[in-house]
């Protein structure tokens, strides 16, 4: 029995990843956003199947740091010289901040990027990871790991909406959510990009409608999403233009 029920266990969590993948690669916009002349940084969207479910690993930052310390986010941050693209940028951030080497990461795609209050283009790269994964967090970084169910970015029980004004006053919403982690026996509220690159992945994973009001046209996620992002760049570009 042990052996058939690993067995069957494998095959189910290989069929998980791999609808996952299918509909991740459809969604995967290469480097088509590399070129925009924005400050670049990446963040690694880790997931892993867990008792048969999709789960996204998140980092509370270290409460030590300059920027949004003891906040939720992903592993990543700003992209060095040596790094080839937004992948390189991801991995090696992940390693650096939670010990996660960069060959057991399967990298999927990556997402539609977002824009940080800091200007920042910011590349979700999307990738699967061990459920067995002991993350070893650098303490002048990161102060905590937890995962979270893919889908509780679809169906969460602590959510509210923010209304949220960016920087060129593009009026937007900022989902925020509060997630009860008993493994931590804490509370973790996710919000800002993160949730929004939460959110967007979830969406693409398993194609459904949320709980709660998003900003995309959910009959068509793809041009959708890169219409949001490309008038958010636009209005960012207004204002700098107007700055000059």
């Amino acid at each position: 029995l042990g052996v058939s029920r690993r067995s069957s266990l494998f095959a189910s969590r290989e069929s998980i990843k791999e609808k996952a993948r299918l509909r991740l690669r459809e969604f995967d916009v290469g480097d088509r956003f590399s070129h925009l002349p924005l400050p670049k940084a990446s963040v690694l969207l880790p997931l892993m199947v867990r008792e048969g479910k999709l789960h996204l690993l998140l980092t509370l930052r270290s409460m030590q740091l300059r920027r949004s310390p003891g906040q939720v986010c992903f592993p990543g941050g700003k992209c060095e010289a040596i790094d080839k693209d937004e992948i390189d940028t991801a991995l090696r951030e992940a390693k650096e901040e939670v010990g996660l080497q960069p060959e057991k990461v399967e990298v999927i795609c990556r997402l539609v990027p977002g824009i940080d209050k800091m200007n920042h283009l910011v590349t979700p790269v999307v990738g699967f990871i061990e459920d067995t994964f002991q993350a070893t967090p650098n303490p002048d970084e990161v102060s905590d790991v937890f995962v979270v169910p893919l889908e509780y970015f679809v169906k969460p029980l602590n959510y509210k909406t923010l209304p949220y004004k960016t920087s060129t006053g593009y009026l937007s919403r900022m989902h925020c959510f509060i997630y009860d982690d008993h493994e931590h026996k804490m509370s973790f509220k996710i919000w800002g990009l993160t949730a929004h690159f939460a959110v967007f992945l979830a969406l693409v994973i398993f194609g459904e409608r949320p709980t709660f009001e998003v900003d995309y046209d959910l009959d068509d996620l793809i041009s959708s999403s890169e219409k949001n992002f490309m008038n958010l760049y636009a209005s960012l570009y207004k204002r700098k233009k107007s700055n000059l």
